[in-house]
């Protein structure tokens, strides 16, 4: 088992519970959908304020909604398209809300620079789930590239979680760049009926496989992305990124 795959089993056991419960109680997965961003939204107001922890065990509470909802809908026979459309429409007022505390706190400590740092992170977030979106009207499949609405979301909670907010941003900025590029390109190859450019030696080959992202999460090659983002999150210096909060570390306000 790879390591987020064990995390994930982890997780899984109270998540089992907390679905049977749903189902037992006849909570409509609508309903859930509509309880997690409301919850998100909390943990948002959180991070404007700067409790960071508050927000990330709000975050925490929030995303256990986001997850069930689909697991209930499955189990209920509840599935619908009007429901896939209300989930990944409300998805998307989750992400902008948590992404808005962040942009908040940024501004509430004159930082333009992570003020535009956050807001990118956040248009380029979105970008990446409509690239997807639109280009599957178009073509069967577009589903490259790493940084999906699921590592967003952990990365926010770990930016919480250890203070290394800036950091998270450059990285989910980044890689959302990356991702939305990525999807471009591969729907243009697509229906064009080109091949996706396989790389003629080692090193090619290896590039065009990250840029091309289709690995599924808990494998080797998803494990070892997800190592390097930790490390970059929580090796490199606060100063370096010029971290507006990097002076009050280690410690952060909880109440």
């Amino acid at each position: 088992m790879t390591f987020t795959g064990f995390i994930g089993t982890v997780f899984m056991l109270p998540l089992r519970a907390i679905i049977s419960a749903s189902v037992a109680l006849g909570i409509h997965p609508n309903t859930l959908t509509l309880i997690g961003v409301l919850i998100n939204v909390a943990a948002a107001v959180e991070l404007g304020r700067r409790h960071f922890m508050i927000a990330f065990v709000i975050m925490i509470v929030a995303n256990m909604f986001d997850f069930i909802d689909g697991k209930v809908a499955h189990l209920t026979g509840k599935q619908s398209e009007f429901g896939a459309f209300w989930d990944s429409t409300l998805d998307r007022f989750s992400d902008i809300a948590l992404f808005l505390g962040v942009i908040y706190l940024y501004a509430s400590l004159r930082r333009t620079d992570y003020v535009m740092v956050a807001s990118l992170a956040m248009m380029f977030s979105i970008m990446t789930s409509y690239a997807r979106a639109r280009a599957e009207s178009l073509i069967t499949k577009c589903k490259v590239g790493f940084m999906e609405r699921p590592e967003r979301i952990v990365l926010l909670m770990i930016g919480a979680a250890t203070n290394r907010m800036a950091g998270v941003m450059w990285v989910i900025l980044i890689l959302s760049i990356v991702t939305v590029v990525n999807r471009i390109h591969y729907t243009y190859l697509a229906l064009n009926k080109r091949p996706n450019p396989a790389g003629s030696n080692a090193l090619t080959r290896g590039f065009w496989r990250a840029f091309f992202w289709t690995d599924e999460r808990a494998t080797l090659a998803y494990d070892l992305w997800v190592v390097a983002i930790l490390a970059f999150t929580w090796l490199v210096p606060p100063d370096w990124l010029r971290d507006p909060m990097a002076s009050s570390l280690p410690g952060w306000k909880l109440l």
